[in-house]
């Protein structure tokens, strides 16, 4: 079976509680797990059980957290026609930053250079994304510095823990959405996404989720709970499915009926469009 760019269109949107229940969904399409084991890097890797040329992401965790705790979003974007790609590495306490981007373009070179499924899922490289939470989020963008052909990035509660974190939003000229989360105390916005997006060298947008904690995006429990504020929460992710969907087929596919969830009002969020670096 053959994906082609149509068949992960999604239906019409009237307004943005609509695109929001409709996007927040799952897709039409059944979902495959693998691991990333098979080149020698931990971690997972969902995709559409089958299809050719489809976009794809690699998405890194934050600060102690496994993969796992993001399968709700990586499955939810396989079911609409993306390969997610998380590597489980530099989960330790003292994690590189740099080391942690090349694992994020190995993740996305994998996908791209790897026939999954048996041979019958590929990537079309012009359609590919780096995304993460925390410093997932600026190891993506570390990652998206300098490459040639991916096309755009997003970040959860993105954690300006390193020098390096302004130097490549500032390299970055492909879309960038970064979702913040208003009640977050591990990485406020004002302090971390707010000058992060600030610093952009292209498009952004960022969106703050008013009432999320930094630890609303993750799912399940994990001992790192205790050290951490705030917790799972569904609602955040509910959200987060719709807008990342959403972005990433709006810059990566060119679905303009989507716009709505990228350029407009969002029922419990707010929207700012930061002046862009020159």
């Amino acid at each position: 079976m053959t994906r082609t760019r149509s068949a992960v269109r999604p239906p019409e949107v009237r307004g943005a509680k609509d695109a929001v229940e409709q996007l927040s969904r799952p897709g039409p399409h059944p979902v495959l797990r693998g691991d990333l084991g098979m080149v020698g890097l931990p971690g997972v890797v969902f995709a559409p059980e089958a299809g050719l040329g489809l976009p794809a992401v690699a998405f890194g965790h934050d600060w102690l957290q496994p993969p796992q705790r993001y399968a709700d979003l990586l499955r939810h974007l396989a079911s609409w026609g993306f390969v997610a790609a998380a590597p489980g590495s530099h989960r330790g306490p003292l994690p590189s930053h740099a080391g942690f981007a090349a694992d994020l373009r190995t993740a996305l070179d994998v996908c791209v250079g790897v026939r999954l499924g048996d041979g019958r899922i590929s990537v079309d490289a012009r359609r590919t994304a780096f995304a993460g939470h925390g410093i997932g989020g600026a190891a993506a963008l570390m990652a998206a510095q300098g490459h040639q052909r991916v096309g755009a990035v997003v970040t959860l509660a993105v954690a300006q823990t390193h020098t390096a974190v302004h130097d490549a939003a500032r390299a970055v000229t492909v879309p960038v959405l970064h979702l913040a989360a208003g009640k977050d105390t591990v990485t406020p916005p004002a302090g971390n996404a707010e000058p992060v997006a600030a610093a952009a060298g292209g498009p952004v947008w960022l969106r703050t989720i008013n009432k999320a904690t930094h630890t609303g995006f993750l799912e399940g429990r994990h001992w790192s709970d205790f050290v951490l504020s705030g917790g799972p929460d569904a609602k955040t992710r509910r959200l987060t499915r719709a807008l990342v969907t959403a972005f990433l087929m709006h810059h990566l596919l060119g679905e303009d009926r989507l716009e709505v969830l990228v350029d407009g009002k969002v029922p419990g969020t707010t929207l700012t469009r930061p002046r862009v670096a020159p």
